[in-house]
């Protein structure tokens, strides 16, 4: 609807409160002219009251005291059943309480009383077209304009009421009314042009524009309008013409260009479409967030048309050029670096980002998770330090601080920050489960076993399920030999959730070392050694172990050269080497 209902008190309250108290003087007589005078004074008593009641009733209204005032004005009803402004008033609260049939009946039976009364007839109209009774409404915006022809509003929403019966011509009629009255504008163009698009009245809709560049000759943006309709009805010829001439008086308004670029993209011609956007993007006088929209929708559409990826950098080229300063156009470019796994050139897209702009967390989290996958911890522990200072309710900062800290060996201080994550995590599980699985790693490294396994299994309580718990639980409680039993059903259920990890293969094969079950064992160390290809030198020297417990001393030693040869095994790897046994 064009106008919401408006809540007013109606000008013609002030005439029916004077009438309350008017009444008629007469000179005191006979019995007859007493018996007059006292009716009179009855009548008039009554109408004080009635009065009064009113006042109230719009007293309670004004403070918000909507019940009591529809009480107050029920009241005035029932001593005066013909008081149309407290149907008037009564309408417009059923209304606000969407009683909807309350409303209208409330409003028509006010229209009785004053059938020519402007506010009552109004509301009653706007309340029949909100409801959707159009033809009603349309009945009673057509009285109000016969009987107030100067109110040019009434004609608008007679014509509104027949587009929404479905009587298009009618609705054109008026709008022609109103057009005589007011002169050529924009907005009753554009509804009759609409109307006779609709009607499949080409050439008339046209016309209407024309009416208006007739006026309006250097208001371009009705010649891209014009332009649109006859690129919709297969002229592209003349469309083209139109926006050439738009470009000619104002060069510089980049909604032309952008009407080009939509031109030549379903015309086919890709590469004129594409220079029409470049020209757009390097436009100064167009605003960096329809930009940013134009870039967004590449980005949506490059996942699944990746050849749309080089225009989508050159814009943004183009964007750092005509916008160096602006925070927006590196946060997208970092986005896009980001999905394209190009993590340092990202990295720094973000970094530019805060320079011009760090009042936004996201991105802060974001470049953390960039340099914890980059594995670049210095500077995760710098960033994550200053994120901590700007947004100290934040937890992920303290828990990407924490890890950096880990991978550094200050095991201490991040078993500190990632309890200090946990106490702001709120409703967040997968995250708590995550944390206590660090804080069992991290008290492990510290040889805090108690918290250790405390850890694991508050994060098993949450997660029963992770493999990652499940198998580093295991491994560590077999080192130690403690709950062998728990150590190797957790091995083993984390070899169900993920089979092929040579990891996880590797801790079942050594639960089960550590439980005497060295045919088991091999078989499961050898499925490590095949998944890993014979990379890892603690896979390599578990298998060394397992030989030497079968009785395969040579055998032993030449997976404990090759664990050697392949990087860094346990501490007691030299010494097996030197004295030829395996050493525990």
């Amino acid at each position: 609807m064009r106008t919401p209902i408006k809540y007013v008190l109606l000008y013609s309250v002030f005439a029916i409160l004077l009438s309350f108290t008017a009444c008629k003087s007469v000179k005191d007589g006979g019995t007859a002219k007493k018996s007059k005078q006292n009716t009179a004074a009855t009548l008039d008593e009554k109408n004080r009251h009635i009065h009064e009641i009113f006042i109230d009733a719009n007293k309670e209204k004004m403070v918000g005291n909507t019940d009591k005032s529809q009480n107050l004005f029920e009241n005035c009803l029932k001593l005066d059943p013909k008081n149309g402004a407290s149907m008037y008033e009564l309408a417009q609260i059923y209304a606000s309480k969407e009683k909807i049939s309350d409303a209208l009946r409330m409003a028509g039976m006010a229209v009785e009383t004053e059938p020519q009364n402007q506010w009552y007839l109004y509301l009653y109209g706007q309340l029949l077209e909100q409801y959707r009774k159009y033809s009603e409404a349309a009945a009673v915006f057509s009285k109000l304009t016969k009987l107030y022809p100067q109110n040019t509003d009434f004609l608008y929403d007679l014509a509104e009421c027949y587009i929404y019966s479905g009587k298009y011509n009618d609705a054109l009629k008026i709008y022609n009314t109103i057009e005589q009255k007011i002169g050529i504008s924009e907005l009753i163009s554009f509804q009759k042009q609409k109307i006779l698009l609709h009607l499949n009245k080409t050439d008339n809709a046209i016309d209407e524009i024309n009416k208006l560049i007739a006026k309006y000759p250097t208001e371009t943006k009705y010649y891209t309008l014009l332009a649109e309709i006859y690129l919709a009805n297969k002229q592209p010829d003349k469309a083209l013409e139109t926006y050439r001439k738009a470009q000619k008086i104002n060069p510089d308004d980049p909604y032309i260009h952008i009407a080009l670029y939509d031109y030549y993209r379903k015309t086919g011609d890709k590469t004129k479409s594409f220079e029409e956007l470049k020209t757009t993007f390097e436009n100064q006088y167009l605003d960096i967030d329809t930009k940013i929209q134009v870039l967004l929708t590449y980005y949506t559409v490059t996942e699944s048309n990746p050849e749309f990826k080089t225009e989508a950098f050159e814009l943004i080229q183009i964007l750092k050029t005509a916008h160096p300063n602006n925070a927006k156009v590196f946060s997208m470019e970092g986005d896009f670096l980001y999905r394209d796994k190009k993590l340092k050139e990202s990295e720094e897209a973000f970094r530019n980002v805060i320079k011009l702009d760090s009042s936004k967390y996201v991105i802060w989290e974001q470049l953390l998770r960039i340099e914890a996958e980059l594995e670049d911890y210095n500077n995760l522990i710098s960033d994550s330090k200053t994120a901590i200072g700007l947004y100290p309710e934040q937890p992920l900062p303290y828990m990407f601080l924490g890890m950096a800290e880990s991978q550094q060996k200050s095991y201490e201080s991040a078993i500190k920050h990632f309890r200090q994550c946990l106490n702001l995590v709120v409703d967040n599980k997968e995250l708590e489960a995550t944390l206590y699985s660090f804080l069992g790693d991290n008290y492990n490294l510290v040889k805090d076993d108690k918290s250790s396994d405390e850890a694991y299994e508050n994060s098993l309580r949450i997660n029963p399920d992770n493999a990652y718990v499940l198998n580093n639980y295991s491994y560590y409680l077999s080192l130690r030999g403690s709950s062998m039993d728990k150590a190797e059903k957790m091995a083993k259920r984390a070899n169900e959730l993920i089979p092929d990890n040579s990891s996880y293969l590797d801790t079942y094969a050594w639960v089960l070392y550590k439980l005497g079950r060295f045919d088991d064992a091999e078989i499961w160390q050898l499925k490590a050694l095949e998944k890993d290809g014979g990379k890892s030198a603690v896979i390599l020297e578990h298998y060394g172990d397992i030989l030497f417990k079968m009785g395969k001393a040579e055998k032993a030693l030449e997976y404990w050269n090759k664990a050697k040869n392949a990087g860094e095994g346990s501490e007691l790897l030299k010494r097996k080497i030197s004295e030829k046994k395996l050493i525990e």
